[in-house]
This record gives structure tokens, sequence and C-alpha cells, in this order.
């Protein structure tokens, strides 16, 4: 850069206050740098430049070759530090003009990106018609972004970095940090060893269900501690307060700490629902599905709740320049990053509508049709799929809660194997007379425990054994029942957690009499369905001929349960295809007003926010024709117009 068009640079810079004395600068060591100019369309290459080092970070080197190659001058290092300069102080001062166009435009009030960066999520209208939940976010953790504690300039010493960052993405430590000791008692010590080689770990992110990113934070040395989601449920319910729902890969366990911490009161109150992702959630039991799962649960339309997995796939990219970076230089290229992401997805805002809105009306046509052929052949009605859910649900939750009879005649046959083990003890009264008084004592206060229960329960020893085997028998049903239709979808052998309860099982089979047959892993696998299970006979609750357990009526429930949620999702699209048509409406006229008013005020920055504003207008025309189709469909149910 020339001396002239560095004085124009800081010129420009000191207009809108920026500190010039801080800016970066290398000059190249004895000669001049590259000559970055309008006249040679430099400029008009950096309108694209930011986007192209969010998708391309680790390769300035590339760029400065690529340059270089065209102005057909050689190589040199020091361009790289010249031109990641250059770039730092282009943002910079793209940056402050954000600043005063956000300022005209009235954006500057806290929140306003969070309350307007999804239209149709955010953009509230009167009138609407009322939803179970009024807002959903996804959220979740990701371990790529890290940066080394080691990060240097040169290899050995550190770098000095003073900046921040500057959009309004993050949550900082101290917002973070204020939810560290929500969990007491839980020992991270090992896992800080683990991350101690980096400052940031990874980030915690979270989104609308539209997958626009609303918010993040760095994971400071850790994995993903449960301060993390805390600090993004307390911002979220700040901001968004009543009725909202939230999907975490262990909302199913959050769930639980959330209503344990400090924000417990408060997240009942504003009736905030913790869920399971779709795809997540085929991984959990089906206990866990039962209450966990989106299909399950009323409001939630067809959403997945997995934005973050897709957010995450793009963003690894980066992981290659943030590992070494300084912290100001993560934070802007992962800032760089989100703020194009999100503008992607605004671009393809409509198309996401139509094709979710086509999706769901062909889901509701053939789940009626065939739940139609079903209540038919079976003689069921609508009300039959609620009942055999809410079975399945009482039955699930019976196996975890074994009756209290069983608990007692169980602890009956561990008092029992205690006092064979205190019988041996008098084999050591002839060598140690000092125990014998203890010996004697437990074994005393054994029998007496042994006594009572047989009294109060009116049973033998043979009869509390074959109670300890039928709790063996019911755990191993409660696993195969849970885990058996999964099994089957994902075409898996096993697991540890059945292996270890048939090893159980046999155990107590064999101190029946007489001995009970053992069961091999083997034998498992080829049940089909629970008709097949020989075992069940002999557990406490007989389940095959229950309705809930038949194949037909169990697929006859899930369909059920996609059809009100294809339902839903019809409501939630006539809702957003009427906020998205708004907020463009209402956004026009508010941009035309400012360029008018800058025009006679502030002409440069009416010139930069036309410009800016023909790219958006583009896309809004775009928008206006897909919702026009959508609107036009023969099933369109939805009000037509704008709102307030």
């Amino acid at each position: 850069m020339s001396s002239k068009d560095r004085d124009l640079v800081e010129s420009m810079l000191a207009d809108v206050n920026v500190d010039i004395d801080n800016i970066p600068y290398t000059a190249p060591p004895g000669e001049e740098g590259m000559d970055f100019s309008h006249e040679g369309g430099e400029h008009e290459a950096f309108e694209g430049l930011a986007q192209q080092m969010a998708d391309l970070s680790g390769c300035i080197q590339a760029q400065c070759k690529a340059l270089c190659h065209l102005h057909n001058i050689p190589y040199q290092s020091y361009l790289n530090t010249q031109f990641l300069d250059a770039c730092d102080i282009y943002l910079e001062i793209l940056h402050c003009v954000d600043i005063l166009i956000n300022k005209a435009l009235n954006r500057n009030t806290p929140n306003w990106r969070l309350l307007n960066s999804c239209p149709c999520c955010f953009y509230k209208l009167e009138d609407e018609e009322p939803l179970a939940l009024e807002w959903l976010v996804t959220m979740d953790g990701n371990n790529s972004l890290k940066r080394w504690t080691s990060s240097t300039a040169d290899g050995t010493t550190t770098r000095n970095d003073s900046c921040r960052f500057r959009s309004d993405y993050w949550l900082d430590r101290l917002t973070v940090d204020k939810f560290k000791d929500e969990v007491q008692g839980r020992t991270v010590e090992q896992c800080k060893r683990m991350f101690a080689v980096f400052d940031e770990s990874g980030i915690f992110i979270a989104a609308c269900q539209h997958r626009f990113i609303l918010l993040a934070c760095d994971m400071i040395k850790s994995g993903e501690l449960v301060k993390y989601p805390l600090a993004m449920v307390d911002k979220l319910l700040t901001v968004y307060s009543r009725n909202g729902g939230c999907v975490y890969d262990i909302g199913c366990t959050f769930a639980k700490t959330l209503g344990n911490s400090s924000l417990g009161p408060c997240t009942s109150a504003l009736n905030f629902r913790m869920m399971v992702g779709a795809f997540h959630g085929h991984a959990h039991n089906r206990r866990c599905q039962i209450d966990w799962h989106p299909m399950y649960i009323e409001g939630t339309g067809h959403t997945e709740g997995e934005g973050c997995e897709h957010i995450f796939s793009s963003s690894n990219e980066l992981a290659r320049s943030t590992q070494h970076a300084t912290t100001f230089h993560r934070h802007q290229s992962i800032e760089q990053h989100f703020t194009f992401w999100d503008e992607d997805k605004y671009a393809a805002l409509s198309v996401f509508l139509r094709n979710h809105y086509q999706e769901a009306l062909t889901a509701i046509l053939t789940l009626t049709a065939e739940l139609s052929a079903i209540q038919e052949t079976l003689n069921l009605t609508n009300a039959d799929f609620v009942r055999f859910h809410v079975q399945e649900h009482e039955y699930l939750d019976g196996l975890k809660q074994a009756p209290v009879k069983d608990h007692l005649s169980v602890r009956y046959v561990n008092v029992l194997d205690k006092l064979a083990e205190r019988h041996d003890m008098h084999l050591a009264i002839n060598q140690a007379q000092v125990r014998i008084d203890t010996a004697y004592s437990k074994l005393q206060n054994m029998e007496e425990i042994a006594g009572h229960l047989e009294v109060q329960l009116g049973i033998d020893k043979q009869e509390a054994l074959l109670l300890k085997y039928r709790s063996a028998l019911n755990e191993l049903e409660c696993l195969v029942v849970m885990r058996l239709f999964e099994l089957s979808k994902l075409s898996l052998s096993g697991t540890d957690a059945i292996q270890n309860t048939i090893n159980r099982y046999n155990t107590q089979a064999a101190t029946l009499v007489p001995p009970r047959p053992t069961l091999a892993w083997k034998d498992i696998v080829e049940y089909s369905f629970l008709g097949e299970f020989d075992l069940l006979r002999q557990s406490r609750t007989d389940i095959r001929d229950a309705d809930w357990t038949a194949p037909a009526h169990r697929e006859a429930t899930v369909k059920y349960f996609k059809l009100q949620r294809a339902h839903e999702e019809i409501q939630h699209l006539n809702i957003e295809v009427r906020h998205l048509h708004t907020a463009i409406h209402d956004e026009q006229i508010k941009t035309d007003a400012t360029i008018d008013e800058l025009l006679v005020t502030n002409p440069p920055l009416a010139a930069e926010l036309r410009r800016r504003w023909q790219a958006r207008a583009a896309i809004n025309a775009v928008h206006l024709y897909q919702l026009c189709r959508i609107k036009s469909l023969p099933a369109f149910s939805g009000r037509r117009g704008i709102g307030v």
C-alpha cells in the first residue's frame, strides 16, 4: 500500500472514530508492498473477499500467490501479513459502516438481531393463531473450532491480542461462568487435563428451526459442560419469553439439570419445554423417546431438531485456520462465516417454506389414506392410538419401578446371602477371639432382619428366590422391550447392557428349584417381536396379548402421531408465510424512507445503503414469487395478504 493510499485509509478510519494507532501494519522489508486501488480493480475484489476468507480460511497464502500472479510480481512471504492486515482493516471499515447503517435504520436496540434474524420465527403479528410452542430452537456443542494454547506469532513468542469480537452472536465468558457452579459434586479434573492444551476447545451454539444462528459461546478448556446450555437458555428466555421449546441431543437428562438449577422456576413459569432431536432420539431407549422425541410432543410439527448438525458440517471447514489463530482472528473468522451462513439461509427461506409445505401436504394425504384403511380393517379409532401410546408409557414406567413387595423380597434374599457369609465367620473364632463378639452380633442382626421379613411378607426362602429371579427377568424384559424395535430399525446385533442383563438372569435362573432355562444372545436376536418371547410368560406382567404390542397397532400409532405433526406443520407454515410476507413489506417501506432521509443528511451513507438494498430487494423479489406459488396451491389454508 502506498503512503498516499495509507493516508487516505487513516483519514477514513478517523472519520468513524477508529483508533488508527492500534491498526496493525507491516511494511515489506526494504521494498514497497502490493498496491491496491480502484483503478486496478482490487477494491472490487474485496467485495467478495470477506466471504472467501470465511470459506477458505487457512488459504491466505494461496490468495496472495493468486494476486501476485495477476500482477506479474514474484511472491514474497511478507505479503501474507500485509494481505491479512489489509483484510482486517477492510472488515473494520465494513463494521463501522454497519454501525452507521443500523443506527439509521433503528436496528441498534438491544437484542434487535435476535428478534429479527429469522422473520418466519420471530416477526410476530397481531391476531395470530396461538401455537403450542411459540418459538423453537436447537442447541449443541462442537469441538472442531479449537484454538491451541500455544498459538504464537513466530512459534516461540505468545501473541498479544487485545481485540474483541464485534458481533452480538457471542455470549462472553463472564455471562457463561455465572452458571459454572450450578452442578455440584461433578469431577471434571480429567476433562480439564484433556483440554488443557486448548484455550478454546470448541463452540456451543443455538439456532432457530430455520437454521439461523442465534447465539454462540466458546467452550473454554472443557467439553460440553452444563454452564454452556444453561447460559444459552437464560438468554433465550430473556429475549423470547413464554411457550418456547429447545431441542438438545441430551435434552432428556439436561431437563433435570435445568429444573434443579437457578433457572428452574423461570423455565416452569414460562412453560419452557426441552426435547431430543429426531436423529439423536432414535439412539435413546424407547422409554426416553416416548417423552422426548419431537414426534410425540405437541406443537413440534415436522421439526427434526438437528439444525446445529447442518451448521457444524459447514463451520468445520474453518478448523484448519482457527487452531493457530489469535483469539480475535478466530472470532472474526467464525463471525464472518456465521454472517454469510445467515445470509444464505435468508436467501433460501421461501424455497424452504414451499418445500416443507408440499411435503406436509403429501404426508397428510398419504397418512390419512393409510390410517383410514387400517382403522377400517382393525376396527380402530383415533382414541385407540392415543390409548396404545398411554398404555406403552405406563408399562415401561412400571418396568422401571417394581412393586414395594418385590423390593422387600429381593432385600430378604440379599439378607439371607449375607447371613450365609456370616456363618462362615464361626470358623475364625478359634483363630481370632477378638472378632467373636462382632461376628456374633452381626449374625444375630441378620437373623433378626430375616425373621422379621419372613413374618412380614409371609413367604419362604424359595418364594423369595423366585422373586429375585423375576427381578432379573424384569430387568432383561425392560431392556429388550425398549431396544427391540430400535434394533430392528438399525439392524444391530445387540448391546452390552442386554448381554450383561442376560448373564444376571442366567445366574438367578440357576438358583431356582427346579432351575429355569438359561438364555443366550442368539435366542434374543432370533425373536422378531414380543409374541415370540416365551420368557415373558414368567415375568410379572404378560404383555404379549396387550393391544399396544401388536405390530400392526404399533405401526398405526406411529402413523397417527406423524399425521398430527403434519397438520401442525401446515399450521406453522401458514403463519410463517404471512410473517415473511409482512416482514418484506415493512422492510421495504422502512429502507426507502431511510434512504430518502440520508440523501439529505449523509449522501455517501445513503449510496451505500441503496447499494446493499439492491441485493436484498433482489432476494425479496424471489421470496415474493415463491410465496405466491405457495398461496396458489389448491390446499393452501393460510390467511392471504400482509399482517400488522
